[in-house]
């Protein structure tokens, strides 16, 4: 099987220039970076040991910075991060430390692989949750470079996947010197499609530090806001704003001055969202637009990339999104680390912990559908009292999730990080 899928890549990448410019065409890519997508790195590769940590985007890429930062100071190696999106490279490039730099990932086309693994030679490669792309990882194993899987995730849904291509799980994962799980089952599925050296070290996402902001929008926003009550919902999925929107209609009535604040995952939707909602009666001003939710604003929408602290500490009770219409839910520790009583629907596959966590500490609760949701929101909003009391338990939570997660991951990737 993966012969078969080396050799149909082989065939397509011919056409992957015009692949790119499509994405290009939909803002989906930097033209100037387009070369690193065919791997044709940016710069000259670095002296000394060179670490090598991919992620597919925004939160995997957040997820592992404290072990990039405590890498680099512990041992002095340059770390080159690699993501997919255009998002999640502008964030690196604030985000990371000096001496620390970010490069596109290049497409799975073989030459392009060769390309990249021969301008940069990691001494080093830590892959993050699932991005997992047959020939990256087979051609940086075939080099002698040692590999781990860093923060392992495995949902159900993709395991009854890679258990019809048991073959090609096991070229997939078996290669790995270290396999550090986020819980026991992810560890349990990943043993059994043929992982090695499987070690549950905890989920990294309980390790990162509350998002922060800009000090000066935030006042300026919050100054447009004044006293309004607001809650808000972050990363949204399609439809999902439209049950925030369908809220906040059966709650202004009764809510003088309510604000909804929402923040969908993708910023590129903003037009569509705006037209859904502005169709519904609801007055919209987008970031994206610097406008600012004056007293006339029913909803403020969160279109910019970037500035999910600033989003967080506008409303109080959060929802957490793609959890209500959509299967697997969004990491709800970071509005949890702002003190922020958290919300979230039935479907929370991929952040399981995270969620029955703080859903046994009292520092989130799960509703089951948009009248539900209207019903909490409407009792939570406003209700400082309530808020701080859920909120502390949510961030007492988070912090203790954190405690012993960062040391346990390092110690466990020592043998890949020191060899050769």
């Amino acid at each position: 099987m993966a012969g078969l899928y080396r050799a149909l890549t082989t065939l397509a990448e011919p056409a992957a220039p015009l692949l790119l410019q499509a994405r290009l065409w939909r803002g989906k890519e930097d033209e100037s970076r387009l070369h690193e997508k065919l791997g044709r790195g940016t710069g000259a590769r670095p002296e000394g040991r060179l670490v090598w940590v991919h992620a597919a985007s925004v939160g995997e890429s957040l997820s592992v910075l404290p072990v990039i930062e405590r890498l680099h100071l512990a041992t002095g190696a340059t770390v080159m991060v690699t993501t997919g999106t255009t998002t999640s490279a502008g964030i690196m490039a604030r985000r990371l430390p000096d001496g620390c730099f970010h490069q596109y990932a290049p497409l799975d086309g073989p030459r392009a692989v060769a390309r990249f693994l021969d301008r940069w030679r990691p001494d080093a490669a830590l892959w993050v949750e699932s991005e997992l792309w047959p020939n990256l990882l087979a051609e940086t194993q075939r080099r002698g470079i040692p590999t781990a899987l860093v923060n392992g995730r495995m949902s159900p849904r993709s395991f009854a996947r890679w258990r019809r291509l048991p073959s090609l799980a096991r070229t997939m994962v078996g290669g790995f010197d270290v396999v550090l799980a986020q819980s026991e089952a992810d560890g349990a599925r990943l043993t059994a499609l043929g992982a090695r050296n499987v070690t549950m070290a905890g989920d990294l996402k309980a390790v990162a530090t509350p998002l922060s902001t800009d000090s000066d929008a935030l006042a300026r926003v919050r100054e447009a806001i004044g006293n309004r009550p607001v809650w808000t919902a972050v990363s949204t999925h399609q439809g999902e704003e439209i049950v925030a929107g369908e809220v906040h209609r059966r709650l202004a009535p009764r809510v003088p001055g309510l604000l909804t604040v929402i923040v969908p995952r993708h910023a590129d939707r903003g037009d569509a969202i705006e037209t859904e909602l502005s169709d519904r009666g609801l007055g919209v001003v987008r970031r994206s637009r610097n406008e600012l939710p004056g007293p006339s604003a029913d909803v403020f929408l969160g279109d910019s990339m970037g500035e999910m602290g600033l989003y967080l500490q506008l409303g109080n009770p959060v929802f957490v999104g793609k959890s209500l219409l959509h299967e697997g839910g969004h990491n709800p520790r970071e509005p949890a680390l702002l003190s922020r009583a958290v919300l979230f629907g039935p479907h929370m596959e991929n952040f399981t912990q995270a969620a029955e966590g703080l859903l046994t500490a009292g520092g989130a609760v799960q509703v089951a559908n948009e009248e539900t949701l209207a019903t909490l929101v409407g009792k939570l909003v406003g209700q400082s009292e309530a808020l701080e009391t859920i909120g502390g338990k949510a961030r007492a939570k988070a912090q203790a999730d954190a405690a012993g997660i960062l040391d346990a991951t390092l110690d466990a990737l020592a043998p890949v990080l020191e060899s050769q």
